[in-house]
């Protein structure tokens, strides 16, 4: 079975959707498929750099096709970007696809999956559609003027279209599942739900008492509510700043940021301007510490603007559980992480806006360390027979398979 992933970026960036893409890549590869990545030359926080045009992996074989390199700083070098990297896809599609490969699309670009479809039609090929997003709804949603005028009409036509003529869609949960049924995606392209996930062998619970980052970053015997991601638009972060203003004076909660985006210099400009002086700040941390950075904190936030629910998934809900932490959701509460955390007695969910609530959940998960302890023993549990990376991986494996038409032992 030959297959051919097609993302803006992959190995060796860091990036969310790169690690993702990557450890399927990888795995599959190693399990009897011919694996082939479309890519950039270029990594996520570095747009000037210039990685090799052909390389290989792990044994998976990657093409890393020619695009301008603006970078993320200005909309007009974006689109250039964006731009020269479909004309440099599809040109890189048609020469390697054939009848019956299978060709995954992500959503990085947005509607690279239209490129796709039109190199699968063409050379007779099997299109699988791999949505972190939808697009162009979380660009219209964010206030893209752009998205919410003609052209994303025709951007969600194009979009459709991909969609329909795929031989499967994978969303990542029941909510963004919900909202591609209601455009009337359905027969042999149904949608599947296999979540992101985390991975048991890289990410495992550390007790906060051998934790080497809670003492270099001297968190004491604090109880630590973490943030640990991207701090970007889709991420709503006033309901947390207020519930740390409400706590302020209770000396043994303590608030930890790991990580960067967009809000990060206003997150930390409010901190200051509030004189608050339960907040801190750390960078992202290399993956290989990623246990440690996680099981630093007692229990994590996740947030997200609840106009986008359906559309995005916080996947940062999955190391978490890795690490055996509970989390607190903030945004719809009943989004789809907190369905999960209801399921599976994993965490607390309260609205957008709500300070009061949200102060009042951090001080039950402090003030019971017993039933927060369960609460991640249960996260991991769910974790494990859920989330982990072999889980998925095994999911995505029978899907591939069945698309292609491949019987398999």
């Amino acid at each position: 079975m030959k297959l051919i992933f097609i993302n803006r970026f992959f190995f060796p960036d860091h990036s969310a959707t790169s690690q993702i893409l990557t450890d399927l890549a990888f795995d599959l590869e190693a399990s009897g498929s011919e694996v082939h990545v479309v890519t950039s030359r270029q990594l996520y926080e570095d747009p000037s750099a210039t990685l090799p045009a052909v390389a290989s992996e792990r044994g998976v074989t990657i093409h890393r096709i020619w695009t301008s390199t603006f970078g993320r700083g200005n909309l007009v070098g974006r689109a250039v970007d964006y731009a020269t990297f479909y004309l440099s896809a599809g040109l890189k599609l048609m020469s390697l696809a054939r009848r019956g490969d299978v060709i995954i699309a992500k959503t990085d670009p947005p509607l690279i999956s239209v490129i796709a479809a039109w190199v699968a039609r063409r050379r007779k090929a099997i299109l699988v559609n791999w949505l972190q997003d939808v697009f162009p709804e979380v660009a219209d949603r964010l206030g893209v003027k752009i998205m919410q005028g003609p052209l994303g009409g025709v951007a969600k036509r194009l979009r459709d279209y991909s969609l329909k003529t795929a031989g499967a869609n994978v969303v990542l949960g029941e909510r963004m599942s919900e909202h591609i049924n209601s455009l009337g995606i359905s027969g042999k392209n149904n949608t599947h739900i296999i979540g992101n996930w985390s991975d048991s062998a890289l990410v495992r619970p550390i007790d906060r008492n051998a934790n080497i980052l809670r003492a270099t970053w001297q968190l004491g015997d604090s109880f630590v509510v973490g943030y640990s991601g991207n701090m970007g638009r889709a991420h709503e972060f006033e309901t947390i700043l207020g519930a740390c203003e409400q706590l302020r004076d209770e000396k043994d909660i303590a608030f930890l940021f790991i990580g960067s985006g967009r809000q990060r210099e206003w997150i930390e400009a409010e901190a200051a301007k509030r004189s608050l002086p339960n907040i801190r700040f750390q960078p992202y941390q290399p993956r290989d510490q990623l246990a440690f950075s996680l099981s630093a904190a007692d229990a994590h936030l996740i947030t997200l603007q609840p106009f986008l629910e359906g559309l995005i998934v916080p996947s940062k809900v999955y190391g978490i559980a890795a690490a055996g932490r509970p989390s607190i959701f903030i945004g719809d509460v009943d989004g789809e992480v907190p369905r999960m955390l209801k399921r599976e007695g994993t965490g607390h969910s309260v609205a957008s806006g709500d300070a009061t609530a949200l102060a009042a959940a951090i001080r039950s998960l402090r003030d019971d360390r017993s039933a927060t302890a369960d609460m991640g023993d249960r996260a991991r549990s769910a974790f494990e027979q859920h989330h982990d990376r072999p889980v998925a991986v095994a999911k995505w494996r029978t899907l591939l398979a069945k698309v292609a038409g491949v019987t398999t032992g």
